[in-house]
Parts: C-alpha cells; structure tokens; sequence
C-alpha cells in the first residue's frame, strides 16, 4: 500500500463509518483516528484508513496484503485501553456524579473543599484545618508555569504514596492544592480557595462564585489521558505530586490546545457571531467548543450549568447562542470556560487556567483512590515492529 492510499477524504471516512461530521472530529480529538493535512488543500483533512476500518471492525485488504496473520486481540486491549477501577466518579444517564454526587448540583453551592472532600473520601475529617501557607511560596511567570513548579519541587520533597496511610495522603493532598493556590493567588487573608484565586487574577469578590463552580464541574473527566497517566504514576509509587504532576503535563497537551482553540473562536466571534460559525462550520464540520457527541450524549450538562449562571454580555452570549443556532450543536464544557474566562477578563490563558485548576482537584483524587483502594492497572502492550532478525 502507498503512502496516499493510506489516508482517505472525510466524505469517504463518513460513509464507511456512517457517522456525522462532529462524531468524526471527537473520534480525531480523542486519538482514535488519526489526522493530517490533505497536501493539496491544507484547508483540509485526510484520515487513517486503517483506523477508520478498525472502528468499523472491518481489515482493510490492501493493508492486510502479504501481511503476518495474527490472532485479533478483543476486550480493552483491543480499543487500546487500559482496565482501571476507579471509585471517584461516574457518568450515567448523561449526568455526571464525584462518589454518588450529582456534579451540577454540587456546583450550585459546594466550595472548592468540599468538593475536594467529596473526591477525596475524607468526609469525616477536614484535611484542609490547620493548613499554614509556605515562607517560600513559588511567585512569578504563568499560573501554568506556577502549577508546574509547585508540583514538581513537591514531587522531589514528599514521600512515596506507599509511605502513607490514607489519612496522611488525603491531609498532603490538601496541603498541594493549598500550595498551588497560594503561588497562584499570592499573600492574603487565609480565605476559601475559590476566593483566594479570585484575588490571584484580580477579578472582582462578586464573581468568585463562577471560578469556584467551574472548579467544580471541571474537576473530574471520568476516563482520559490524564487520568491514566495519574494513576499508572501512582500505581507506581510516585509521591503524590508527582503522580499528578504526570497527568497534569498530560493535560497541557491535546486537551489545553482544544481549549486555546475555543478560546481563539471567542475572540473571534464576539465581533461576527454568524460569520464566525458559519466559517468553521464550512471548513471542518462544526465550530470550536461545540459538540454533540460527548461522553454524556448530545448535551454536556455541565455546560449549560456554568453558562447560565456567567450572566454573559450580550455581545458573549451571542458567541454561544449564534453559534448553536447556525451548527446546531450544543455548546461543549470547553467553550463554557473559555466565555466564562473571558467574562472574567483572566487574560488570553484563562480558559485553560480554570481547566488545569479544576482537573488538578480530580486528579489528585485519583492518585488517592489508586494509592488506597485501586486494582492494579492492567494494560497490555502489543509488540508490531520488525521482527527479530528481518533486516
């Protein structure tokens, strides 16, 4: 098979999966197909063929041609997937629950730590009570760049994950989220975490509320890259910093540059809602930070739950409701923290400083929950290289 033959059109990856244009972008974004460049029309794009036939279940014939016959390999290890069992959250029936908790409802009042508890499993003792703040508190660069060093001088100072009882994990889990608030947020009153953040990217105390309930819905994402990366860190005994620290440089990958896009169409669409869909609708299939086909179902409820309470301007609000209109696709949590950061005025990193502020709570529950109650995660490797021997 040539090199051309193994990229097809998205109309000829459409027919064969029988899907819509936005289900075929999500397949893309998660890396189950990859994508490049069409060379004659950068405009566009080509798709694997051979990824498109595995999500079909069919075997490509010319790329099976002379090839070795193996035995096919079924269950997780055949979607590429490692088997983890997870305690902390859920979704079902397109809600999304922290250990049995309904996540929009908790939203509409829980603070940062208590939600943290919730994910955590430390209900019955506060691991945030007696927290003191550091005398060499980490300052200066991005709020990304913050999180990362804060992390990652944790990483080197704290102990194994299996040096720990649950207790003490769930009381340093505490201390790193304080700590990595601090460096955002800098000196002040001992105030909630939402709060003290809201003092960090100097917007006003009347709107806290939005970073404490986008901190909230977005602490969690069930199953990513981030994740597993946390866990396979933890698993492996990492300090807990560290393990998160893994999953949190994961995040800074194709999740953080699909909200850098959405954030980059709210600035473009705020001056031409209708033109600005209408464009991507024609160059791709939809318009960034809208999708119908998540993890949830059609609409992901946490979406509508950040947007409705953002109190948008009219000029932001048209952003979300043009766009829904002319695409016909509900607006995705992403485009929802890139509006609410905009309405914040967080500056053109915003968005993704809510997203790594919010996942780093969720993430830090994970690396506890596989610390102390987690199955070893079994994931297998399958060897399609040269073998020994052939050149």
């Amino acid at each position: 098979m040539s090199a051309d033959e193994r990229w097809i059109a998205r109309s000829e990856a459409l027919t064969r999966l029988g899907v819509k244009a936005q289900t075929l972008y999500a397949y893309v974004s998660r890396g189950r197909i990859a994508a490049r460049p069409d060379p004659t029309d950068p405009r566009r794009s080509l798709y694997a063929v051979s990824d498109v036939a595995r999500l079909c279940g069919d075997v490509d014939p010319a790329a099976a041609e002379g090839a070795e016959v193996r035995a096919p390999i079924v269950g997780a290890a055949a979607r590429g997937e490692a088997d983890i069992q997870s305690s902390v959250a859920l979704i079902a029936d397109g809600r999304l629950f922290y250990r049995g908790l309904d996540a929009v409802q908790l939203a509409e009042a829980a603070t940062v730590e208590a939600t943290a508890r919730t994910l955590w499993d430390a209900r019955e003792a506060d691991p945030f009570a007696g927290l003191k703040p550091r005398i060499d508190p980490i300052v200066g660069g991005s709020t990304q760049r913050r999180i990362l060093a804060v992390l990652g001088r944790r990483a080197i100072e704290d102990r194994s994950l299996r040096a720990h009882d649950p207790a003490s994990l769930k009381h340093e889990a505490a201390s790193v989220l304080s700590e990595v608030v601090d460096s955002v947020s800098g000196p002040g009153p001992r105030l909630y975490l939402h709060q003290r953040l809201a003092r960090g990217f100097k917007s006003a105390e009347r709107d806290s509320h939005l970073i404490r309930r986008a901190m909230v819905l977005g602490a969690d994402a069930v199953l990513d890259d981030a994740v597993l990366a946390t866990r396979a860190a933890a698993c492996g005994g990492a300090p807990l910093a560290g393990a998160v620290m893994a999953g949190v440089t994961t995040l800074t990958g194709r999740p953080l540059a699909e909200m850098e896009e959405a954030a980059a169409y709210v600035g473009e669409a705020r001056r031409d809602p209708s033109g600005a869909a209408r464009r991507w609708i024609g160059l791709r299939g939809c318009a960034p930070g809208f999708s119908g086909d998540t993890e949830f179902g059609r609409v992901d409820p946490r979406a509508p739950a950040l947007l409705e309470a953002a109190d948008l301007a009219a000029d932001l609000k048209s952003v979300w409701t043009e766009g829904e209109t002319i695409g016909g696709q509900p607006p995705a949590f992403a485009l929802a923290l890139a509006l609410t950061a905009r309405r914040l005025d967080l500056g053109p990193t915003g968005a993704g400083d809510l997203l790594i502020l919010g996942r780093l709570v969720g993430l830090l529950a994970h690396a506890v929950d596989q610390a102390t109650d987690g199955s070893p995660i079994r994931a297998r490797l399958r060897y399609v290289g040269p073998e020994p021997g052939s050149h």
